[in-house]
């Protein structure tokens, strides 16, 4: 089944060259069908980027699926377009009167500061708010991750030592859990952040499910009980170049970063990396779409919880 996405996104023209099957929004209208309704909060500084990989990931299912991209109206992006975010774009105004089957928030490149020290921290709280009961389930990328455990769960972040960034072996606690059903009992996937949650946090909070941990990286899938929340703290959705991109960024800064762990064929960045955890971005994306969307979202919303007060 299709990912109905917006009319000329440029994302698009590169999904349609992976076969990946798409449905621009004026076709998807005349399908008898009731669609999975997503919006992405994207975060992150090279949104087109972000919705490339996203979208390759959601459309990757027998699922119908509506995407609406959310930006914040608080911060404006340095790195897009101003008529990009005009055009494929909705600011949390527009869209709080909708609910939704699922959600996403990706990371930002905030992580150092304090939550309260960001720009947009007041309306990103109201977001995760006004999706606590307006959406069915929300997966939560990196520091998106990192804001939901604090926000939600009082769980907060420490500095790391250096840059946790590369491609880290993980395993899983529990594979009877649907949202890891067919993952590996060892698997590899990437991070690329500054700091870290406590193991001993997550593991010991009674509203909360550590699924998959790192011995290099920690904490990497954890689930709220209830299944609402779903918070990864690294990056299965990345290509594989991303982490090169990110690499030679920090290295153009003067950053002094190390190479990426585990990441670049005998640790030569000179060599071409391969993506060896696409196989489980794909997994996770559709067990989450399939087990946490579309199986417990109902088929009619009756009403928007208007008893959230937002001050944006």
């Amino acid at each position: 089944m299709p990912i109905n996405i917006p009319k000329k996104l440029p994302a698009g023209d590169l999904l349609r060259q992976e076969k990946i099957f798409i449905m621009e929004e004026d076709r998807a209208r005349t399908q008898q069908i009731r669609p999975l309704n997503i919006v992405v909060c994207n975060l992150m500084p090279e949104k087109e980027k972000t919705e490339l990989q996203l979208l390759r990931l959601l459309g990757n299912t027998p699922l119908q699926v509506n995407v609406t991209f959310l930006n914040t109206a608080t911060y404006e992006s340095k790195n897009v377009s101003k008529s990009h975010l005009q055009t494929f774009y909705k600011t949390f105004n527009e869209i709080k009167h909708r609910r939704f089957d699922g959600m996403i928030i990706t990371g930002a490149p905030v992580e150092k500061m304090q939550f309260e020290s960001v720009l947009y921290w007041k309306e990103i709280t109201d977001i995760m708010d006004w999706a606590n009961a307006n959406v069915t389930s929300i997966m939560y990328i990196c520091w998106g991750a990192q804001a939901a455990l604090y926000h939600h769960f009082g769980i907060g972040k420490f500095e790391l030592p250096k840059k946790c960034h590369g491609v880290y072996s993980h395993v899983i606690t529990d594979l009877t859990v649907d949202l890891v059903r067919g993952f590996s009992d060892e698997y590899v996937a990437p991070h690329s952040r500054h700091t870290s949650v406590s193991i001993e946090e997550v593991r010991n909070h009674p509203d909360l499910r550590l699924l998959s941990y790192s011995d290099d990286a920690g904490v990497f899938i954890v689930q709220s009980k209830d299944n609402k929340h779903i918070m990864i703290t690294g990056h299965l959705e990345y290509d594989a170049t991303t982490l090169r991109d990110e690499y030679e960024r920090d290295i153009a800064k003067n950053d002094g970063v190390e190479v990426p762990f585990n990441y670049f064929p005998n640790n030569d960045p000179q060599k071409e990396p391969k993506n060896t955890w696409r196989a489980h971005s794909h997994l996770l994306f559709y067990n989450w779409l399939n087990y946490y969307v579309y199986q417990e979202t109902p088929y009619e919303w009756d009403y928007v919880d208007e008893n959230i007060e937002f001050h944006i």
